[in-house]
């Protein structure tokens, strides 16, 4: 992926929050039993409602842009799980990213949390290619065991890396398998999915069911190469040809996180004008932080007369995979499998800005069926929270323990997600608590196994 080029915009306006927005929280404080930070430190200016009157305090000049309030901000996960909970439909998201957006500006960091934020956030992770290079000394330390002689938050960070990454190409282009009129996926008398021509090549198939694009997102294409691909692979067994187009670039969710929205809306528009050019009858992302960013490019350009309606209709067509999947899920034909105990986590930006939470169950109980076990505090970040672990991982590990405690109760054997950075949070977590034998698995690849077992 390649570096978004500047495009001419509209100025940015004189105050950084939007007033009516900040004003809309009425300070009932539902939001403090689904804030995480909140629930462990018990501390008001680390609640959604008590951080909004540090925002605005800011903006009106009644309280410094000082280490104090901007360690306040920093503390949260950007999780939104306040906005679920929200009687008065508060856009907290919004309200924190442009907060950032004003600290990253106006406030002075450590030389620490500069070299994370503003080279391995955003020059590292953004770029496939910078990556990998990075991946390999991280690799080989650990293969030599030479993270005993780290300080303590190196060996955690190192513990969020792969053992091994596999790197798999996505053709522009998968083409779809055989399908019947009704649009289930063809298969000879007796014969099950995995009989099928894997459909990264070539073969003679029936016309499409339709066209939908794929977003290979910057961690996914890197450390879950065989994610994505197995995505690919349940979009082409349903019917659907595949266009992954190489010119898109970061979907610009690590931006906007970190406060740089005017890099955020570069990448926005790049990936617009890369995806509008094909006839798509959806864009699909398996990535819940991508998926959250991209079905808000309206709300990032909307200042933008000449990009916000062209985000909108990009937004519009935005689909998670699990979306996609849940509504067709009579087209696969599972049969119940007996895989093992399997619970769910949510990840965040799928269950609270996007509302996703009973698709992606309906999914894996089609295959678990009564092996499927709840999760409690299911829908509690695990304290990956995109690059929040690095940056925060005192409270990510906090945060990380209690899911794993959750994790322990339930007695399961495979945990299911939908988010990159919540695999890697809870295959650390789990591996610190010495239960490394229970998987962490993508939505995608939980299925494809279940089809072609």
């Amino acid at each position: 992926m390649q570096e978004p080029r500047s495009y001419k915009s509209s100025p940015p306006p004189s105050h950084f929050l939007d007033d009516d927005k900040a004003l809309a929280c009425i300070h009932c404080g539902l939001c403090l039993a689904a804030c995480p930070t909140y629930l462990e430190t018990g501390n008001e200016n680390d609640s959604p409602r008590g951080r909004i009157y540090l925002m605005r305090a800011v903006q009106d000049g009644r309280l410094p842009l000082g280490d104090t309030a901007v360690r306040h901000i920093d503390l949260c996960l950007g999780c939104r799980a306040c906005e679920a909970a929200c009687p008065s439909g508060v856009q907290y998201g919004e309200l924190l990213e442009s907060t950032r957006d004003h600290i990253e500006k106006n406030h002075r960091r450590s030389l620490f949390q500069n070299f994370l934020r503003r080279v391995v956030i955003e020059k590292i992770f953004p770029f496939p290619a910078r990556l990998r290079l990075a991946l390999f000394p991280a690799n080989f330390l650990k293969r030599l065991g030479g993270e005993r002689l780290l300080p303590k938050f190196a060996r955690d960070a190192l513990l969020l890396i792969p053992d091994e990454v596999k790197e798999v190409m996505l053709p522009e282009i998968s083409p779809a398998a055989p399908h019947n009129e009704d649009g289930r996926v063809k298969m000879e008398a007796g014969s099950r999915a995995s009989a099928l021509p894997s459909p990264l090549f070539p073969f003679r198939r029936s016309a499409p069911r339709g066209r939908v694009g794929f977003i290979s997102g910057c961690v996914m294409s890197v450390m879950f190469g065989e994610t994505n691909a197995a995505s690919v692979k349940l979009l082409n067994r349903l019917g659907y040809e595949v266009v992954t187009p190489g010119g898109q670039i970061c979907c610009g969710a690590l931006y906007a996180h970190s406060g740089n929205l005017a890099r955020a809306r570069d990448c926005a528009r790049h990936n617009i004008e890369v995806f509008e050019k094909l006839e798509l009858d959806a864009i699909i992302i398996n990535a819940a932080g991508c998926g959250s960013t991209l079905k808000e490019y309206h709300h990032l350009l909307h200042d933008d007369p000449a990009w916000a309606e062209r985000g909108r209709q990009f937004s519009a067509k935005v689909k998670d995979l699990t979306e996609w999947l849940a509504e067709r899920i009579s087209d696969f034909g599972f049969q119940i499998s007996d895989l093992g105990t399997v619970t769910y986590h949510d990840a965040c930006h799928l269950a609270h800005p996007q509302r996703i939470t009973k698709l992606p169950r309906d999914l894996v109980r089609a295959v678990a069926g009564k092996h499927y076990v709840e999760l409690a505090e299911a829908d509690v970040c695990c304290g990956s929270a995109g690059s929040y672990n690095l940056t925060e991982p005192e409270m990510a590990e906090r945060l990380q323990q209690r899911k794993i405690q959750n994790i322990l109760q339930t007695g399961a054997q495979i945990v299911v997600t939908s988010n990159p950075g919540c695999i890697l949070q809870i295959r650390a977590g789990l591996e610190k608590a010495g239960a490394s034998q229970i998987q962490v698995l993508h939505i995608a690849d939980y299925l494809l196994a279940a089809a072609t077992n």
